[in-house]
């Protein structure tokens, strides 16, 4: 057996070197929102900026301190401030937006609602003086289980409106998930919708809300928005239809008052023990972090038309389709469906039937657009768009180049975003007229932001290292502690690398990354999706992305196998492209590819072609089950599967290859 190396100390291998560079035109640059690197430099006074950025909302009264972090972790900002959020969503618009588009709906059968600013704050009201009429009070938990609707959002304003606190809940996940997020919430009014639409289906969402509920005691109230007007069970004295709720309600109603430190939502992520995080953000630090992100990341202008693609029930749609955007005033598409239904160009028509300017959607979105070809996008005009982007995961290269040609043409900057429900707001990410990009880069924090990669002993790497990526000082839309549980907020996010005899506090959330040597940063994924292969930490994003590098595959996944002699192998899971066939030969091919490209080292084991990769319904790679594949063990839970059934087909077609692979190396 050859020595391993002492695992301690050693980083994360930076392996691959992109040199591809794309600098903004001068015609960018030029009408950018920022257009100058001198942002860089004020940034660095990290509280002085914050300051500044915070004449962007509206407040109801001044700070006392800009920041206090005396009890770090937990931060206050904008301390003794008053507001509420949606004054500065809403009520400031009126009279110089009132009858601009907020937004766009598009259903997924192919229906339309369009709501002004003015609407958009008389249906808030409304719905506030509903839920106030249901004993909805200041400080009250409200859960929240619906489809990409315009209820979704007025739901979310509605609630802030009377300084409830609201807990979103994707509409993907199963009745166990509600009711365990409703309970720890403790949610007194959970809203849902009679059904769904989704891939041409109807999601049965008050069925799976009644399931929940049943063990829900905290759950006085139901609302129910009629979707599909489908005939569903409701409860005698707890259920009411949200159209019957508003109908004699005034569609005016005066703001609750909150401090800038009051809790604005509660989402939910999943932790390591299996016991859902409850990530609680405040209300001031967190509209000002959104507002100036989503301002200068994506370059808005007054008449642009901005989509994101991301369900309001993860952090994404909360701050860029709701509170980012409106409360920069800024027209936003919502739209309900799948983008191949009824056919593989939706997002493309939407595109085009709206003249969107600014795009934003996830890294696997772009890599089943690529899967399916170029022709889809080329049926519609996407010349509008202006800045295109992504979020949720790292980008590989060749999808951020097939991103750049076929939809940006050429001619939109690329803002490949990195943050995280934790966060509130994007954290790493270029500025569009300012930063040259590199395809697989997040770039370099944006001003104001602390962000470091540092080793196993929290030292930081020299550039051209790679390791652990975490923020070196706190920043506006932190999350302020894990709800009800804040030793187990200081232990997840700030026990690795702080200091607190020094009163040194670094945040680490648990994704790896490299810096390169212009100092841009590349994340590489969780930590937990490094593999440790003969004593070399190889991050599986780098060997998918080398993977996806070959003209045959449209995707794949990577994961760390137990190895007797290397500690892990790597397993590799890949579909391929439109007619290609996954042979011997091919499969060997894909295996010295990988060598090319990262090296020998970095080869996989064994390769297993599939026609799809097991997803969840917000389309994330299930790793974990193809680690049990690859370890030959008992498959774990996939009720948050969207292809449950392609699991067993991937189980049986690894067992098959196993045996003939096993004596390549």
């Amino acid at each position: 057996m050859p020595e391993m190396p002492e695992d301690s100390g050693v980083t994360i291998e930076a392996l691959m070197d992109e040199q591809r560079t794309f600098a903004p035109s001068p015609s960018f640059s030029a009408q950018a929102n920022i257009s100058s690197p001198s942002i860089y430099e004020e940034g660095e006074d990290y509280v002085s900026f914050w300051e500044k950025q915070a004449d962007r909302i509206s407040w109801r009264s001044p700070w006392s301190k800009v920041l206090d972090w005396s009890n770090a972790p937990f931060a206050k900002w904008y301390v003794d401030a008053k507001l509420n959020v949606t004054e500065s969503c809403l009520d400031r618009h009126l009279e110089t937006k009132g009858d601009k588009v907020a937004f766009y709906f598009e259903g997924e059968p192919g229906d339309t609602r369009t709501l002004t600013y003015r609407e958009l704050y008389h249906e808030v009201n409304k719905f506030a003086n509903g839920l106030e009429s249901l004993g909805v009070q200041k400080g009250d938990r409200i859960a929240i289980y619906m489809g990409m609707i315009p209820e979704l959002p007025i739901a979310l304003l509605a609630s802030a409106r009377l300084g409830a606190t609201h807990s979103v809940v994707f509409g993907g996940f199963s009745s166990d998930s509600l009711r365990d997020r409703i309970n720890d919430a403790e949610a007194k009014v959970l809203i849902t919708c009679d059904e769904a639409w989704r891939n041409g289906n109807r999601i049965a969402l008050k069925e799976y809300a009644d399931s929940a509920v049943e063990e829900c005691p905290s759950i006085e109230k139901v609302v129910v928005v009629a979707r599909t007007n489908a005939e569903v069970a409701m409860a005698d004295g707890r259920d009411i239809f949200y159209h019957d709720l508003i109908a004699t309600m005034s569609d005016e109603k005066e703001a609750t008052e909150t401090d800038s430190e009051d809790p604005l939502f509660i989402l939910y992520t999943s932790g390591t023990t299996g016991r859902p995080k409850g990530i609680q953000h405040s209300t001031g630090g967190y509209l000002v972090g959104t507002s100036f992100t989503h301002a200068n990341v994506f370059d808005i202008k007054d008449d642009d038309i901005y989509w994101c693609t991301a369900d309001i029930g993860w952090v994404t749609g909360h701050s860029y389709i709701v509170y980012g955007p409106l409360a920069n005033g800024c027209t936003s598409v919502i739209y309900e469906g799948v983008p191949n239904f009824p056919d593989k160009d939706r997002f493309w028509d939407i595109i085009a039937k709206y003249k969107v300017t600014q795009f934003y959607t996830a890294p696997t979105a772009i890599r089943t657009f690529m899967k399916w070809g170029t022709e889809f996008p080329e049926r519609h005009d996407l010349s509008s768009l202006k800045v295109i982007g992504t979020v949720g995961e790292p980008i590989n290269p060749e999808a951020w180049i097939w991103y750049n040609e076929t939809i940006g043409k050429g001619t939109c900057p690329i803002v490949d975003t990195w943050w995280q429900t934790e966060t509130g707001h994007i954290m790493i990410s270029p500025l569009p007229g300012v930063t040259t990009t590199k395809p697989g880069s997040a770039t370099v924090p944006l001003p104001g932001i602390g962000a470091d990669i540092v080793d196993d002993e929290g030292h930081s790497v020299p550039l051209g290292g790679g390791g652990y990526l975490v923020l070196t000082h706190p920043w506006p839309g932190m999350l302020r502690t894990i709800y009800k549980d804040p030793e187990r907020f200081k232990e997840t996010y700030w026990g690795r690398f702080s200091k607190p005899e020094e009163n040194k506090w670094v945040y680490f959330a648990g994704d790896g990354a490299k810096r390169d040597t212009d100092g841009y940063f590349w994340l590489l994924g969780r930590v937990d999706d490094v593999m440790n292969v003969s004593g070399h930490r190889i991050s599986t994003l780098e060997v998918e992305s080398a993977l996806v590098d070959h003209h045959a595959v449209a995707e794949a996944a990577v994961v760390g196998r137990n190895d007797a002699i290397t500690g892990q192998a790597i397993a590799a899971f890949v579909t391929l492209k439109g007619n290609v066939e996954g042979n011997e030969m091919l499969l060997q091919e894909l295996r010295e590819h990988v060598a090319t490209k990262i090296g020998k080292i970095a080869r996989p084991a064994s390769i297993v072609f599939t026609d799809e990769l097991p997803k969840t319904r917000s389309g994330k790679i299930m790793r974990r089950l193809l680690r049990d594949i690859s370890e030959q063990r008992k498959l774990g839970d996939v009720t948050t599967l969207a292809n449950a059934d392609v699991v067993r087909e991937i189980a049986e077609r690894a067992q098959n290859q196993a045996s003939s692979q096993a004596s390549q190396e």
